[in-house]
C-alpha cells in the first residue's frame, strides 16, 4: 500500500469512527434503543428489494419469520466489516439451536465492486448461514435509508481503487421484521449471542 492509501485510509478509519459516534448519539441511547431526542422512535427496516449472494431476487418476506442480524458493508473494507462478520460468525456458533431461528445477513453499500459473483466469494470466508445481499445502487440506498444507515464513497486514488464510509451497527429485527436491538461495532461475540437469546426466549 503506497503512503498516500495509507493515508487514504487513515482517515477513512477515523471518519467512520466519529460517524459510528454520531449516529450513537443521536439514534441510540444507553439501553440499546433507538431515540430521536423526544421526537418518537424512528423506523428502522423496511421493505427492500435486493439480490442474494446466489442470484436470487429477493425481498424482506422472504425473511418473514426469522430473526435477523442485519449488517451494512462492503468486501473491500479493510478492518471493520470483517471483524464485525467474525463477530456474527461466532455469536451463530454459540447460538447452536436457537441459531436455526437466526438469519444474518450483510448488505453491501458498494454494488458497483459488490457483484453477486463477488459476494459469493467472500461469504465464503465467514459463517455459513450468513447470506450477502446487492443490486443496483437505488436498490441498496433504499434498503440503506429503510435502516437510517449512512455511507458514501470517497474520491478513487491513482490506482482508482476507494474506500466507502459508513455506519458500521448490527441491527436485530423480529420475525414480524420490526427493529428490536442494536449492537455497536466491537461487541463481542459472547454478548451478542447472549442478547440475541435473550430476545428469542422471551427474556
Amino acid at each position: 500500500m503506497t503512503f498516500p492509501r495509507i493515508m487514504l485510509f487513515i482517515a477513512a478509519t477515523v471518519i467512520a469512527v466519529a460517524l459510528a459516534l454520531v449516529v450513537n448519539t443521536l439514534f441510540i441511547d444507553d439501553q440499546g434503543k433507538v431515540s430521536t431526542s423526544g421526537a418518537g422512535l424512528p423506523t428502522i427496516g423496511g421493505p427492500f428489494q435486493l439480490v442474494d449472494h446466489q442470484g436470487k431476487t429477493v425481498t424482506e418476506a422472504d425473511y418473514s419469520g426469522k430473526y435477523l442480524l442485519v449488517f451494512f458493508g462492503y468486501t473491500y473494507c479493510p478492518d471493520v466489516c470483517p471483524t464485525e462478520l467474525q463477530v456474527i460468525g461466532g455469536a451463530m456458533d454459540l447460538l447452536d439451536e436457537a441459531g436455526a431461528k437466526v438469519r444474518p445477513l450483510m448488505v453491501t453499500i458498494d454494488p458497483e465492486r459488490d457483484t453477486v459473483a463477488a459476494m459469493a466469494d467472500y461469504m465464503g470466508n465467514f459463517h455459513p448461514s450468513l447470506t450477502g445481499l446487492t443490486g443496483s445502487l437505488e436498490q441498496v440506498k433504499a434498503a440503506a435509508k429503510a435502516y437510517r444507515v449512512y455511507f458514501a464513497k470517497n474520491p478513487p486514488d491513482e490506482e482508482g481503487d476507494y474506500f466507502m464510509d459508513h455506519s458500521s451497527f448490527v441491527y436485530l429485527m423480529g420475525p414480524d421484521g420490526k427493529y428490536l436491538h442494536h449492537f455497536s461495532p466491537m461487541t463481542t461475540p459472547e454478548d451478542m449471542a447472549a442478547k440475541v437469546r435473550a430476545v428469542i426466549s422471551g427474556g
